[in-house]
């Protein structure tokens, strides 16, 4: 019956890949591979929030910071937080609540659609993240080619079970995250300010709505956090799970992007990338070896339910056999970045509309935020601003930004905004 339960929760029933042999000897070696292995704790969910919530983007923000202005880039960043903290509450409670059979198979596999297509775009944006930093390490390669490159890297994670088996990898890519954030924070501060910096942000809308989408995509990987949520042994504990990761992500990006903009001001309006900037060191080239590791695991994370999908459709997701799956998986790694706000908030209105689903809730909303009728007015607050702000401004910068950079770099230039080669 338990088993049962489990499927509907969500297409696919990834817990199929989790389930552990029965009369395992506890010896020292497979307590050890547990250890490092075998994850599904409280701890487990924190360090793959907070390791994932900020990857590529971390050397991004001070280029948002540029466009909009060191009061405007702060209170987004926490506004951001704050907001992607609600909705992943929200997605927490619906995961049970509605998923678990209440709205049928056609909206949950609606919902398994969305997050699939977020994380297909996710995968692809780390490859393009590997190719942009390791080009400041070796720039003999166009970055095109990296990405040909990294893509082949990346395909080894067909061979990682599940997320239970990143336990190892979250902790390692939340020490790289943070490690790049402080010396970005160090560097920009001992570098101190380039002779006639200006801090001129915002200057226009369309930069001023373009940074704002950035630091909403920051705080948005939600198809991801679902997933973390149902590896762990007791999904229950995840509410708060995610805002403790936001709060630390905070610690890490707000005195990066304000210390690197304090530092280099307008010049990052033409230079997306903080290393960019930054002399080359051997802390710098640290900090990009480290990032295109913690890209290789954010891949992995966002590749490993398209796996999982994947394994459902070709009817091989009960084999025992590993080296079946990694080769049914191959074929998957051979724009939707606002529903982890909007559909979240919508769906807890409809599903929580009567007063007897309401009576019934297993979990009612805090006091403090005035019951069901805070919770009603914070939901309506989320969809109309991330529709109007999110969307439409900031749909409307993207694509003039878009048709920008194409103009002046080409749309399928080999190597965008590259500095001239030093032979």
């Amino acid at each position: 019956m338990a088993s049962e339960k489990v499927e509907t929760i969500i297409a696919g029933s990834y817990l199929e890949m989790e389930r552990e042999e029965d009369g395992d000897k506890a010896t020292a070696k497979s307590k050890l591979s547990a250890f490092l292995w075998h994850g599904g704790s409280a701890y487990d969910a924190w360090f793959s929030c907070a390791s994932n919530q900020v990857a590529q983007v971390l050397l991004t923000l001070p280029y948002s910071f540029s466009q909009l202005g060191f009061l405007s880039g702060i209170l987004f960043q926490l506004f951001y937080g704050l907001m992607g903290s609600w909705t992943a509450y929200l997605i927490s409670l619906l995961g049970f609540e509605v998923l678990d059979g209440l709205l049928g198979k056609h909206w949950r596999n609606l919902g398994l659609f969305f997050n699939c297509t977020f994380l297909l775009f996710g995968s692809v944006i780390q490859l393009i993240a590997c190719a942009s930093n390791i080009y400041y390490i070796n720039d003999n390669l166009d970055k095109r080619t990296w990405t040909y490159i990294f893509g082949a890297c990346c395909a080894t994670t067909v061979f990682i079970p599940s997320f239970h088996n990143y336990r190892i990898w979250s902790f390692l890519g939340l020490i790289m995250t943070t490690y790049t954030a402080w010396y970005l924070t160090i560097a920009s501060l001992i570098h101190g300010q380039v002779e006639g910096v200006k801090h001129s942000g915002p200057t226009t809308m369309v930069l001023y709505f373009t940074g704002a989408t950035n630091i909403l995509y920051t705080f948005g990987g939600h198809a991801v956090t679902v997933e973390i949520m149902h590896a762990m042994w007791k999904p229950q504990k995840f509410k708060v799970i995610y805002l403790m990761a936001t709060l630390y992500v905070l610690t890490l990006t707000l005195p990066s992007a304000s210390a690197v903009y304090w530092a280099f001001g307008d010049s990052l309006l033409t230079h997306s990338n903080a290393l960019a900037l930054l002399p080359k060191t051997r802390f710098r080239d640290t900090a990009v070896i480290l990032m295109l590791i913690h890209q290789f695991i954010t891949f992995g994370f966002a590749c490993t339910p398209l796996y999982f999908v994947w394994e459902k459709f070709l009817r091989v997701h009960e084999t025992k056999s590993m080296l079946k799956r990694a080769l049914a998986r191959l074929p998957v790694v051979i724009p939707i970045c606002f529903t982890v706000y909007i559909i979240p908030a919508l769906a807890h209105m409809v599903t929580f509309a009567s007063p007897q689903a309401r009576e019934n809730a297993v979990e009612r909303p805090p006091s403090f935020l005035g019951g069901w009728a805070g919770s009603y007015t914070m939901n309506i607050f989320v969809v109309v601003w991330v529709s109007i702000v999110g969307f439409g401004f900031g749909g409307w910068a993207s694509m003039l930004n878009f048709i920008h950079q194409v103009d002046t770099f080409g749309l399928f230039t080999k190597c965008y905004q590259c500095p001239p080669h030093k032979a």
